[in-house]
């Protein structure tokens, strides 16, 4: 790529990442006016739809696969330096964690309809492509911005959050003891102040990435991921409040104190 194109495909991802906070918001609305449509909340009505583990895998793996073939088929000039290195592993291991260890960790799980892992699907492909193509090719740290309060601030939110989130599906994952059916009331853990316990996770997770990498495009993806779980984390909480009276009042949506 010439010199002069570089800033046009700077500007560029930075559009993209904008792009994706206003999808974020668009995403927000539509959960907000037509219920998410699996696991609990599938449509009886016959669909074409995914087995959960098939699903699962197949939709978050671009956000692993996609930096990979970025960064083998560029020079990847920006990985030279340690910054561009630890903050897109940040992202692959979240997203080897989702995509290799978590589908195989699903006990049952109800199908996905086809169309709902399609759009993750796309998503990831955009978002992996956004996230990798700037830290290989464009974002420019010094060499001590790991020793950045910025940096090791959001990388302790990064760390904290992913476990919290891996956490909080082991305990969504055990809550039914073998030969158990139905739903039952999440507690432990984080769960005992909030009802989307794993979303918070994940939201903490990508606000300290959206931190330490100190980007639009960072940001953009922890903005679309907040207005995403808090739509569906809404969702689950009056789910809970209207199948359990005895749920607990006392807890909030998403954000434990606040929200």
């Amino acid at each position: 790529m010439s010199p002069a194109m570089e800033p046009a495909e700077g500007s560029h991802l930075d559009a993209l990442a904008y792009l994706e906070c206003a999808l974020g918001l668009l995403g927000s609305v539509l959960l907000k006016l037509v219920r998410s449509a699996y696991g609990r909340y599938a449509s009886p009505r016959p669909a074409c739809r995914v087995p959960a583990r098939a699903a699962w895998a197949l939709q978050e793996l671009p956000s692993l696969a996609v930096p990979l073939w970025v960064c083998a088929r560029t020079a990847a000039e920006r990985l030279r330096h340690a910054p561009n290195r630890v903050l897109l592993a940040m992202f692959l291991v979240h997203y080897a964690q989702r995509s290799l260890i978590f589908p195989l960790l699903i006990r049952g799980g109800k199908p996905m309809p086809l169309y709902t892992c399609t759009l993750a699907f796309t998503f990831c492909v955009y978002n992996g492509y956004l996230q990798s193509r700037y830290l290989s090719q464009y974002a420019v740290y010094a060499d001590d911005w790991v020793t950045d309060p910025r940096f090791l601030v959001g990388f302790c939110l990064w760390l904290i959050g992913m476990l919290i989130n891996i956490h909080s599906d082991h305990i969504l994952r055990n809550l039914r003891k073998p030969g158990e059916t139905g739903y039952k009331i999440p507690r432990g853990g984080l769960f005992e102040y909030v009802t989307a316990a794993n979303y918070f996770g994940e939201v903490v997770e990508w606000c300290g990435y959206a931190l330490a990498s100190w980007s639009v495009q960072g940001g953009a993806f922890a903005a679309f991921t907040f207005c995403i779980l808090v739509s569906r984390a809404q969702q689950h909480h009056q789910w809970y409040l209207e199948k359990f009276e005895d749920y607990p009042k006392f807890r909030k949506i998403i954000i434990p104190f606040l929200l």
